[in-house]
């Protein structure tokens, strides 16, 4: 089966994105494919390269893009969202005049249309979060 996956809260002030993300280590452990994961509202916060959690705490961050670093998932970030939340890759932060981005290594920005894509091209679409 082919799972489509959607994370709607942030990585520290909701469990949505660790339970999304053991979700998706079940699932390719069980022989499933996880094409894209898309993280919408408060979830884009997990894409943050600048997020530094205490030593003793899992840093989701780091955690999903091992994962799809080893398993070729696509791991997109809503643009408007992402904007919403002062979240920027090089290509908008140059493009809205900005200093800095802060877009995690595996993580690419994009717009709802990856979303509707995604629903379209997986057999189930899960939901993470509000």
């Amino acid at each position: 089966m082919k799972f489509g996956v959607v994370v709607s809260e942030g990585p520290y002030t909701h469990q949505a994105s660790d339970t999304a993300y053991h979700f998706v280590v079940s699932a390719l452990e069980a022989g499933h494919e996880v094409p894209r994961v898309f993280f919408y509202h408060d979830g884009v916060n997990v894409g943050t390269r600048l997020s530094v959690p205490p030593q003793d705490e899992r840093n989701i961050q780091e955690q999903w893009t091992a994962l799809a670093k080893e398993h070729e998932i696509d791991l997109v970030i809503c643009i408007a969202a992402a904007q919403r939340r002062g979240m920027l890759d090089e290509n908008e932060a140059s493009r809205q005049g900005k200093d800095a981005n802060n877009i995690a290594d595996g993580f690419r920005i994009s717009g709802l249309g990856q979303l509707i894509e995604m629903g379209i091209q997986t057999d189930r679409l899960m939901t993470f979060g509000d």
